[in-house]
């Protein structure tokens, strides 16, 4: 078998557990080493707390034009899961790399960081600058710190390219999301003496059947867009929790509930309409009750969409790098919304597959490691042309 050259690299990788839970440090300071050995200066870009960081790097001459190679360092949790590989050591088997994250997406990072080498020695006109981020997982939380500096650190790029697991096929949007909190408090009392209490999981109730009533309005199908699926904007509740035995009208609920976006549409319209509904219709029957008792609403995290013009530059550029103008979607969502909002065009493509990503026994294969090898090769070659069509 012809050797991998981001085999090792991947390898390495695989071996720090950077659950989003957890810090990503370990990880980032053995990429910052090895870019500094390799000669190649980088910036770590902290959180508050000091405890996790992006890393930003660049290869090649600071001017205009180049290309950032994005991608998140965190990792989703394997608790609960039945593994029959161990998760955070990288294994082989019929053609397969297992470990947590070898899709989604330290297969990428390790393509990235094993072409430095070659991005070194070849005489780009263009430079690569490579963008690591942490907590993406989470509600792409980290990469906003690094977006925030970024244009006081590198001259304006022509593209990011988001190496989310696509299989290699350039993907030009995918859906934008909105994740709420609502909190119910009533007034609790002896179930007995029920209809004198305010029971917040009742009201809870029927704050979510009003957003099951919004999901039904954003299915129909003028509202529709056939390059994503599903085809429209979704709403769905994910976690509710509240009351304290059954014969105690419950003094507060939870739930909490997610918008998922096409790029068009706003998602904090969902939630407008629904603390509304509540304001205007549930709240004052409820104060009635009691004056004290409340709903309200919190926001756990958002991102936006991403819709790249198929007759872009950007898309130009990657249908020529991955050598497929067959554009597509994905329903996942990606940091490349916010560079995008931040001003600079974005495509997703990298190894491996979506369907892998989060489960026991994630894997990329041989094959898709290697052909994203070769996409590190091209990109080379096109960073290192006078002339840029």
């Amino acid at each position: 078998m012809s050797e991998l050259r981001s085999r090792a690299m991947l390898a390495r990788l695989i071996g720090f557990a950077t659950v989003s839970r957890d810090s990503n440090l370990e990880l980032i300071e053995f990429v910052r080493d090895y870019l500094h050995e390799l000669g190649v200066d980088c910036e770590l870009i902290y959180n508050a707390e000091r405890t996790k960081a992006n890393l930003l790097a660049t290869v090649g001459p600071r001017v205009a034009g180049g290309i950032v190679l994005s991608g998140h360092t965190d990792v989703v949790p394997v608790d609960g899961q039945a593994w029959t590989v161990e998760p955070f050591r990288l294994s082989e088997a019929g053609g397969k790399l297992y470990g947590r994250g070898t899709a989604d997406m330290k297969g990428y990072l390790a393509s990235v960081l094993a072409a430095v080498p070659m991005f070194l020695a070849s005489p780009l006109k263009r430079p690569v600058h490579l963008a690591f981020s942490y907590d993406e997982e989470v509600g792409c939380l980290g990469v906003r710190g690094l977006l925030e500096v970024l244009p006081q650190r590198i001259p304006a790029p022509a593209l990011c390219l988001i190496g989310e697991p696509t299989e290699l096929k350039p993907v030009l949007g995918h859906k934008g999301k909105l994740a709420m909190r609502c909190h119910v408090h009533g007034a609790p009392c002896h179930s007995a003496y029920a209809p004198y209490g305010v029971n917040a999981i009742e009201q809870a109730a029927r704050l979510i059947g009003r957003l099951g009533e919004i999901g039904t309005r954003l299915a129909e199908p003028q509202h529709h867009d056939e390059r994503f699926d599903p085809a429209y904007s979704t709403v769905q509740v994910g976690v509710i929790s509240g009351g304290t035995a059954l014969n105690i009208v419950p003094e507060d609920c939870r739930f909490d509930f997610e918008v998922r976006a096409l790029p068009d549409f706003a998602p904090e319209a969902v939630a407008d309409e629904l603390q509304n509904y509540a304001e205007q219709t549930l709240l004052p029957a409820m104060q009635a009750v009691k004056a004290d008792t409340s709903i309200r609403f919190e926001k756990i995290s958002a991102y936006p969409g991403l819709a790249t013009p198929a007759d872009s530059a950007a898309a130009r550029l990657i249908a020529q790098l991955c050598g497929s103008d067959e554009f597509s979607t994905v329903a996942f969502g990606t940091e490349g919304g916010l560079f995008d909002q931040a001003g600079i065009a974005s495509v997703v493509c990298g190894p491996g597959s979506m369907d892998q990503g989060h489960k026991p026994d994630e894997f990329v294969s041989v094959d898709q490691m290697a052909a994203c090898d070769r996409l590190m090769d091209r990109l080379a070659a096109y960073l290192s042309e006078s002339e840029h069509p």
